[in-house]
């Protein structure tokens, strides 16, 4: 029996042939490829300017390089990818881990502002899964605190909050492309805003600083964007909306399935928000299972269901951030419960179903 992928990568032979051409072309860095698919990613998201780079994690560098100084603290939730927090550690601040709402699993705008204090220059919120944060409270909170805002929207491409794109939200937004998301350019970030001052120092930060040949206004890294990555985004662009579709198509069709079985409870988005699903993470009752998540996780894999687990700790329980270390019993309570789905567009009806069937199966197996 094949296994149902978590993912699914799948170029087609436009964006075969779009690569091939912009390494024929002799441009490989930084060219006129990556120029448009910058043009048409702003026009997508609607923000006056984008600026690709190299990674998601080089456009988190550059987005807190741009906007910190030495000794800011940057608010960041506690249940996210390392990344999120780790590169303000990189730019010269300090990270303050906080806390998540448990429906949304985006960051607590409560706990955010418990911790603001006067050395709190940012707060760097995270549209998980596709799912989008509480975009008034954050906005509110850095309005009274003087913060800038950083979104990271490393999994969020398409994702909507009162029917515009998230990518229009000040100060700037970021994006990556890495193969799993909604949208890849292989590796691949992106960051867009509409301060045009913002978008030059991000721009110089990209490219050692240099504004002439040999000629370096400032400091900076290189974190440029490939051409044949530039190409494969303009041709991924194209796809987006259909590929988001797909997934919220997919993710309605196992909400309907699962959304009463006893123990399992499906994703939640309030009503302002378009959800794009770069995941389907739902979340185990565990005093109705006489089983633990990974082992529900092994069950539904038996049944050839690749399900994942994202992430089995929070970042208040990471080695690497022990200087950060304080509770956070939202993120501590999910790190045991969350995992997700296939939910990707290359899913065929009959592993939708092959998928819900699993989970029921389990469930069903595993209950008290």
């Amino acid at each position: 029996m094949n296994t149902v992928p978590i993912a699914s990568v799948r170029l087609c032979e436009d964006e075969v042939e779009a690569v091939s051409s912009s390494l024929r072309s002799g441009h490989l860095v930084a060219g006129p490829a990556v120029a448009r698919f910058e043009e048409e990613f702003a026009r997508f998201t609607g923000a006056r300017f984008a600026l690709a780079v190299s990674s998601g994690t080089a456009a988190l560098h550059i987005a807190y390089l741009a906007t910190l100084r030495p000794g800011d603290e940057v608010l960041v939730p506690g249940f996210t990818h390392i990344s999120t927090a780790s590169m303000v550690h990189f730019a010269g601040g300090r990270p303050v881990l906080c806390d998540v709402d448990r429906r949304t699993f985006t960051i607590s705008v409560e706990d955010a502002a418990r911790k603001a204090g006067p050395r709190t220059a940012a707060i760097a919120p995270v549209h998980l899964f596709g799912n989008c944060c509480d975009v008034d409270g954050v906005m509110q909170l850095a309005r009274a605190h003087h913060l800038k805002v950083i979104w990271d929207a490393a999994q969020a491409h398409g994702t909507r909050w009162r029917g515009t794109d998230i990518g229009t939200l000040p100060d700037c937004v970021t994006y990556s492309f890495y193969p799993t998301k909604n949208m890849t350019t292989g590796e691949g970030g992106m960051i867009v805003t509409g301060d045009e001052e913002l978008h030059q120092r991000c721009r110089l930060l990209r490219g050692h600083g240099q504004t002439a040949k040999y000629y370096h206004e400032s400091l900076g890294l290189n974190y440029r964007m490939t051409e044949a990555g530039g190409a494969l985004g303009a041709e991924q662009l194209k796809k987006l909306g259909r590929f988001i579709e797909a997934r919220r198509r997919n993710a309605n069709y196992l909400s309907e399935r699962l959304a009463d079985l006893e123990g399992i409870t499906v994703p939640w988005a309030p009503e302002a928000v378009e959800h794009s699903f770069h995941q389907y993470s739902v979340l185990l009752d565990l005093e109705r299972f006489r089983c633990s998540r990974d082992e529900f996780v092994a069950a539904l894999r038996a049944e050839g269901v690749e399900a994942a687990v994202h992430y089995p700790r929070a970042l208040n329980q990471q080695p690497a951030l022990a200087r950060c270390k304080v509770p956070l019993p939202n993120c501590e309570w999910l790190t045991e419960r969350i995992m997700s789905l296939p939910v990707h567009p290359a899913l065929s009806s009959q592993e939708l179903s092959r998928v819900a069937g699993a989970v029921s199966k389990v469930a069903s197996a595993m209950r008290r």
